[in-house]
């Protein structure tokens, strides 16, 4: 299968493209490079030794993905594409809704001139809110996130859904993924977030690399054990076998909208997540505890059964597998991916 990535060369897309290619997939990738590097591309070949066709375009530009749809011959495309820092799109909301709205109109409709009508959507455990019922199951309603970037996501699953509803040729996959982290077990492939790191790991990884003095940890007085905030950590590659059973899913099965969500199911305190990390470094992560971060929400993981039951599909590395990927990543890349 011919399958377009949007965003590909991102964290979770470029393992999802590492995956794509193990399956026997041929995968083209369309990114802007926005909030990330060309070098990620490179490194895929290397780790699959597969040639990955790449094109430089912004997908608010409807004319450029026109032409890159129309003249693909794509039997489906997984979109990543979209700002992802939550904590930016508080503080800036107008740049992440017209980003994150946009790059979806102008994809939907290119597919819709041009085919293929087969999609996967990255969507995040965010749509959830902080008022679901634990675990957070799919069919809970109704959908409401504390923050512009949630709130992006729960728009285009209603936009997904309109479209399915008034074209039954649709076939649409959406993803609601909670916390990924980890990287790629060659260390060639992990996530180089630019800047300061919103995510967790990152942030731990770059103190223990000494790249910085110490890790923030935003609150600790919320309801939870330790007091800090609770996670449904999940391995990068674990998430990118969700995205490859999800496809092959919707590709054989009757055409609609269907959601699954990619976690394990169990929470995690950031000071869990730290003593873990400082076991796989075999060093001391000095940190201090700041006040609470806008838009945050106190404790959320994933009912996965829908995605065992229906796509064969539930987590298979531990959290210490996970910070230990993350690790050998950045142990071998301490400023990140750097071009040659």
């Amino acid at each position: 299968m011919r399958v377009l990535l949007t965003g590909g060369a991102g964290f979770i897309g470029s393992h999802t493209a590492v995956q794509l290619i193990g399956a026997g997939h041929d995968v083209e990738i369309v990114d802007n490079f926005c909030n990330s590097k060309p070098e990620v591309v490179r490194r895929i070949q290397t780790v699959t030794g597969a040639a990955v066709p790449v094109n430089e375009i912004d997908l608010r530009d409807r004319v450029a993905v026109s032409d890159l749809i129309a003249g693909g011959d794509f039997a489906a495309v997984v979109h990543f594409a979209a700002l992802k820092a939550v904590s930016d799109s508080v503080e800036r909301p107008l740049e992440h809704y017209d980003h994150n709205l946009n790059v979806t109109f102008s994809l939907l409709s290119a597919m819709e001139s041009h085919g293929p009508r087969t999609l996967v959507f990255s969507s995040s455990a965010t749509v959830y809110g902080d008022q679901a019922t634990l675990p957070f199951h799919e069919d809970q309603r109704p959908l409401e996130s504390a923050s512009p970037y949630g709130q992006a996501k729960i728009m285009t699953e209603r936009l997904l859904a309109d479209v399915a509803a008034a074209d039954p040729r649709w076939r649409i996959a959406v993803l609601r993924y909670f916390n990924p982290v980890g990287a790629h077990p060659s260390g060639l492939i992990g996530e180089d977030p630019k800047g300061t790191p919103s995510n967790l790991v990152p942030c731990m990884a770059q103190v223990a690399v000494g790249r910085r003095d110490k890790l923030l940890i935003f609150g600790d007085d919320y309801e939870t054990k330790d007091g800090t905030g609770e996670r449904d950590y999940i391995h990068v590659d674990d998430i990118a076998t969700g995205h490859l059973a999800a496809l092959e899913a919707i590709v054989e099965g009757d055409p609609r909208v269907r959601t699954w969500n990619l976690g394990g199911g169990a929470g995690t305190s950031v000071l869990e997540v730290l003593r873990a990390f400082e076991r796989a470094c075999g060093r001391d992560i000095p940190f201090e505890i700041v006040g609470r971060r806008a838009g945050d929400v106190a404790v959320m993981w994933a009912d996965p059964s829908r995605a065992k039951a229906e796509l064969g599909w539930e987590v298979e590395r531990s959290l210490d597998e996970m910070c230990a990927d993350a690790w050998r990543w950045q142990r071998q890349n301490p400023d990140g991916y750097t071009e040659p």
